[in-house]
C-alpha cells in the first residue's frame, strides 16, 4: 500500500512539475484565499472580544433583583362579568433582595458561576463646595467587586480601598467637582448626607458612567439608602459570556427573583454580533467556493493536457484507481500547500494590522491574533476543500479510455 502511494504521489507531483505556472497560480489563488479567511475570523473575532471586554468591563454578566411592585386586584373577576376599573402602576421603590445573604453561597456553588457580589445602588448627589453633581451611588464589597467588574485594574489615580468613611469615584465626575485622591467630598440622599474621602479615581470605559458612579462600602450605602442589611441587586461573573442567557433563564426557574442578563440588557450588541458572525461566515463560504473551483478548473485542464500521460499510465497497468488517487493527491498538495502560504501571509496580515494600525489616541485599535486551532482548522479545510475540487476531474481522467487517450 505504501509503495502504491508513493508511486502515485510521485505522478502526482510530476503532473504539477510539469504545468508549473498553472500550479503556481492556483498555489496563490489558495493561499490569497486561506489568508482572507484566516484574516477576517481573527479580526473579527478579536473586535467581538474588545467590544464586549468594552461593555461588561463594567457590568455583571447576570444580576438578580426583586421583582417589581405590582397591583394586587381586589377580587378575582368572574367569567361573563364586566369590570370597570382602572389599575395606576405602583411607584417601585427600593427593595432588598430577599434573604440575600443565604443566597450568595448557593449562587457561588453552581459550577457555571465565577463570581458573586451584592450591592446596593440608588440615586443622589455630590456635594463639594458649590458644585453638585447627580450620582449613581452603589455599595459594595471591594474584593467581591473587584472579581465582578475587575475595578482595581480600572484606577488611574490613587489606590482602590472602601474603608468607612471612604470613597471611590469615576474620574470626570472628579473633575466636575474639582476633587483628586485624598479630598472629601459629602454624598448626599433623599434620607442623610455623609461626608467621605477619595481614595481612587477609576475610569469605567464609558464616559458616562464616569461622569455619575461613586463607590462606597456596602455597610455606608446601606445606611444611606435607608436599607439596613439589604442588597438591592446580586451581580454574577459567568466563566463564559456566552452561556449567560442560559443560566439566566435557569435561575428565572429556580428563584423567585427579577433575572436579566448581559444579552437581555444589551439586546441591540447581540444582534450586531450576531450580525458579525454572520457576515464573516458567508465572506469564509464564498472564498471557499472561489478556491474550489479555481482548484477545479485547473485539474479539468491539466486531464485534458495529460491525457496521452494517463493513457500510458492505464496501458503499463495502472488501474483506474490509482488515476483518480494521483489526482486527488494533486488536489491535496495544492490545498496543503496553499493553506501553510495562506496562513503565513494571514500572520503577516495581522502583524501588519496590530503595529501600524492606530486610534486617534496613538494606541493600537484592538489586539487580534491567529489561535493555533483555528489555523488548523482553516488549513485541514482548506485541503480537504481541494481533495473535493479534484474530485470531478480525477473521476474523469479514471474514466478515459486507455487507447483513445494514446491517440489523442
Amino acid at each position: 500500500m505504501t509503495t502504491l502511494l508513493g508511486f502515485e504521489l510521485r505522478v502526482a507531483l510530476r503532473f504539477l512539475r510539469e504545468g508549473r505556472m498553472q500550479t503556481l497560480l492556483i498555489m496563490v489563488g489558495v493561499a490569497a484565499g486561506v489568508a482572507v479567511i484566516a484574516y477576517i475570523s481573527a479580526l473579527i473575532s478579536g473586535l467581538q472580544t474588545n467590544t464586549l471586554n468594552k461593555t461588561l468591563g463594567a457590568q455583571a454578566h447576570i444580576t438578580l433583583s426583586s421583582p417589581d411592585d405590582v397591583v394586587t386586584p381586589a377580587a378575582a373577576r368572574q367569567p361573563g362579568t364586566t369590570a370597570l376599573t382602572e389599575t395606576q402602576p405602583r411607584v417601585q421603590r427600593l427593595r432588598s433582595v430577599a434573604n440575600w445573604q443565604a443566597l450568595l453561597p448557593l449562587l457561588e456553588a453552581l459550577p457555571d458561576i465565577a463570581a458573586v457580589s451584592p450591592m446596593v445602588s440608588g440615586g443622589g448627589l455630590a456635594l463639594r463646595g458649590e458644585a453638585t453633581q447627580a450620582i449613581a451611588l452603589m455599595g459594595v464589597e471591594l474584593d467581591r467587586y473587584d472579581r465582578i467588574v475587575g475595578l482595581r485594574g480600572k484606577v488611574v489615580s490613587g489606590v482602590a480601598r472602601l474603608a468607612p468613611g471612604e470613597a471611590i469615584v469615576g474620574r470626570e465626575l472628579a473633575a466636575d467637582l474639582g476633587v483628586r485622591v485624598g479630598d472629601r467630598l459629602t454624598v448626599q440622599t433623599a434620607l442623610v448626607s455623609e461626608p467621605v474621602r477619595v481614595t481612587a479615581l477609576v475610569d469605567l470605559g464609558v464616559r458616562d458612567l464616569n461622569r455619575r458612579t461613586v463607590i462606597v462600602p456596602l455597610r455606608a450605602a446601606q445606611s444611606l439608602l435607608g436599607l439596613p442589611g439589604g442588597a438591592t441587586t446580586i451581580d454574577l461573573t459567568v466563566r463564559d459570556v456566552w452561556t449567560a442567557q442560559a443560566l439566566a433563564d435557569d435561575l428565572r426557574r429556580r428563584f423567585p427573583y427579577q433575572v436579566e442578563s448581559w444579552q437581555e440588557s444589551n439586546a441591540q450588541l447581540v444582534s450586531a454580533l450576531n450580525a458579525q458572525s454572520v457576515s464573516t461566515s458567508l465572506i469564509r463560504g464564498v472564498v471557499l467556493v472561489v478556491v474550489v473551483l479555481g482548484i477545479a478548473s485547473v485539474l479539468v485542464v491539466s486531464v485534458v493536457q495529460k491525457g496521452r500521460e494517463i493513457g500510458i499510465l492505464r496501458a503499463m497497468g495502472a488501474t483506474r484507481g490509482q488515476v483518480l488517487r494521483v489526482f486527488l493527491l494533486q488536489g491535496a498538495v495544492v490545498g496543503a500547500v496553499g493553506s501553510v502560504a495562506g496562513l503565513a501571509l494571514a500572520v503577516l496580515l495581522i502583524w501588519l494590522f496590530t503595529n501600524f494600525v492606530r486610534g486617534s489616541d496613538g494606541l493600537p485599535l484592538f489586539n487580534i491574533t491567529l489561535q493555533p486551532a483555528l489555523a488548523l482548522r482553516i488549513a485541514l479545510l482548506a485541503t480537504v476543500c481541494g481533495v473535493l475540487a479534484a474530485m470531478a476531474p480525477a473521476r474523469r481522467a479514471a474514466a478515459l479510455d486507455p487507447a483513445q487517450a494514446i491517440r489523442i
